[in-house]
């Protein structure tokens, strides 16, 4: 790589370093408990955030995670330090919240586990008519960035707009260092849900059995907005698909949930105004 582009906030309110990420407004108190919580953002550490990137990773690949090498993947992400952000509370030391980084699927195709995600994502996207312009792209080595972002589930969507923002202009960096990032689209990885009953739940779903098909939700709102600058969008199910819905998932009061893979292409000159878009639809209201 070439010369580290730090971009830590030297001592600064990471809140004032993007007021869109703002502390709970203390008149929501009298509706509910407010924590107040400080965001800082760190470049990856390879002495720090094996453990935490890569629960991370898990996460977002849900039920098939266990089909790749996760550890490899994690070692990868924390090869290119200069490339995409943590956020954490306690101080860099700590494991991640949230993260968001980039791999050239062209660069890495060779490594493991990119061959094997690359031929996994292709395939799913067969799945689905909506997806049928993704894998002639994986499969013709185009320059194809594949976008890892994910957070634990409490932290607020606020913090998608500087991730997205700090990841352009950390490739836009490296491109100028002649790096290989120049992409000509952005694969954004992410999850959807659907509720779906639970199995203890025979009665009742003996009475909904003329229900509609649940819809299906995006667990990252930003994706919505994403979707709209998309050349393809969709979702699809997991090889593991049986081990997704379980009563140890139960949410929603009385409901389950069942997981999806979802994949958001975007033309890499469309990303900086989608990323743009984002930052108004999850703005707070003035």
């Amino acid at each position: 790589m070439g010369k580290k582009r730090s971009r830590e906030l030297d001592g600064k309110d990471p809140v004032e370093a993007d007021p869109n990420v703002d502390k709970m407004d203390e008149d929501d108190e009298e509706d509910f408990d407010v924590v107040n919580v400080d965001f800082e953002w760190f470049n990856f550490d390879n002495d720090i955030d094996f453990e935490g990137t890569k629960g991370l990773l898990r996460q977002l690949f849900d039920v098939d995670a266990n089909l790749f090498n996760m550890s490899a993947l994690t070692d990868l992400i924390l090869s290119q330090p200069t490339i995409g952000s943590t956020v954490k509370v306690d101080g860099k030391s700590t494991d991640a919240y949230a993260l968001c980084t980039v791999l050239n699927l062209a660069e890495h195709a060779q490594k493991e586990p990119i061959e094997a995600i690359s031929k996994y994502l292709a395939q799913k996207a067969r799945t689905n008519e909506s997806l049928s312009a993704i894998p002639p792209l994986i499969e013709g080595k185009k320059q194809v960035g594949l976008v890892f972002s994910e957070r634990l589930i409490n932290v607020p969507g606020e913090i998608a707009p500087p991730l997205h923002s700090m990841l352009i202009d950390e490739v836009g960096a490296a491109v100028e260092d002649k790096e290989p990032y120049e992409f000509t689209h952005y694969l954004i990885l992410s999850k959807t849900y659907q509720e779906v009953e639970s199995v203890l739940d025979v009665e009742d779903r003996k009475k909904k059995k003329a229900k509609e098909q649940a819809s299906v939700y995006p667990f990252h709102p930003e994706d919505e907005v994403f979707q709209r600058y998309a050349t393809a969008y969709g979702s699809f199910e997991y090889t593991k698909q049986d081990e997704a819905v379980a009563d140890s998932k139960r949410a929603f009061q009385e409901m389950g949930i069942k997981t999806f893979g979802h994949m958001i292409l975007i033309e890499a000159s469309k990303y900086p105004e989608a990323v743009e878009a984002v930052k108004k639809y999850l703005s707070p209201p003035s």
